[in-house]
């Protein structure tokens, strides 16, 4: 069975993009932490979603406050041009208030997993 994760050390990774938040913050508008790194700890591009549970949230420096809608974005440390293409991808996406609900609401991986690769392929040149 082939091995799918994207991350080839996870705590390594986790350090970097703990670094990476304390450098710059990384809240969007709308409740909305996108977190991200570029890593050699990291094989392929990914983006793990998360959603507080209700009355949860956490603070990634947004101006209008906490997130309650997690993407964590994890890239090849050689990969600088596809990590810059799909984070903008990723938050235009998720300055549409419909996108967010969305995800929020998604109880499945599935869903989740076309609600992002859509957004993604919709924006691909």
């Amino acid at each position: 069975m082939p091995d799918h994760t994207a991350a080839l050390d996870l705590d390594a990774f986790l350090e970097q993009v703990h670094s990476r938040e304390h450098q710059m913050a990384t809240g969007l508008p709308g409740g909305v932490g996108l977190p991200h790194a570029r890593s050699e700890y990291v094989n392929r591009t990914s983006i793990a979603v998360g959603v507080a549970k209700y009355g949860h949230s956490l603070d990634f420096g947004a101006m209008d406050g906490p997130a309650t809608l997690v993407l964590l974005m994890a890239t090849p440390a050689q990969s600088f041009s596809e990590h810059l293409e799909v984070l903008a991808t990723i938050a235009r996406s998720l300055f549409k208030e419909n996108f967010r609900e969305s995800l929020r609401r998604a109880h499945d991986a599935e869903v989740i997993a076309e609600l992002i690769n859509s957004s993604l392929v919709f924006h691909d040149h």
